[in-house]
């Protein structure tokens, strides 16, 4: 009888698991269609994955000389932005990641901007300089192993992380992230939908 009391037990926890993780799912398709559909003009490049991916453990180099990692930020959600001084629709595109950190930043969203390739320390501040960015980091991944590992493809990239580091979306090209359709997308993200 024990037995029998045993098995059924485990049998409606196993069922009982199996009905929360098919919730769970259904959940996060609901959250990612109701995302999409939040997407407008250049935001419609942004494409949210069905499964969080991983990122890259590889470090990048801190302006003051430092090493970070992506790791560093969990607990909030980043959209974090492969830049190079030499690229013409990062110059356009900066001023507006830069807006979005001034509207949105906070406890629980960061953007995070990283210059992969040969971007001289001075060329990078100049170019933050010229198009008047003063709130971003100016983080460095000199030998692109974190561009690489990240499967970056092209400048600019744009990823949103998760807060707990995993990578949720991803835009190739520039984009207005100053946009009202980029801050309903953070804003939906920070609320929990």
């Amino acid at each position: 009888m024990r037995i029998l009391r045993q098995i059924v037990l485990y049998t409606a926890l196993a069922l009982g698991a199996n009905t929360a993780l098919a919730a769970d799912v259904a959940a996060d398709t609901a959250d990612v269609a109701a995302l999409e559909a939040l997407r407008d003009g250049d935001m419609k490049k942004l494409n949210f994955h069905s499964e969080p991916q991983p990122v890259s453990a590889q470090p990048f180099t801190t302006w003051e000389g430092g090493e970070g990692r992506l790791a560093d930020y969990a607990g909030k959600y980043v959209v974090l932005n492969f830049w190079a001084t030499w690229c013409a629709p990062c110059r356009k595109e900066m001023p507006q990641l830069s807006q979005l950190q001034a509207d949105m930043g906070g406890e629980a969203f960061e953007v995070v901007t990283i210059a992969t390739g040969r971007n001289p320390p001075q060329a990078m501040q100049r170019f933050f300089d010229e198009i008047g960015v003063d709130n971003l980091p100016l983080h460095m991944d000199p030998k692109q192993q974190l561009a690489r590992e990240m499967a970056v493809m092209g400048l600019p990239i744009t990823l949103i992380l998760n807060p707990e580091g995993q990578e949720i979306a991803r835009m190739r090209g520039d984009a207005d992230w100053s946009s009202d359709s980029a801050k309903a997308i953070v804003a939906a993200l920070v609320s929990g939908m």
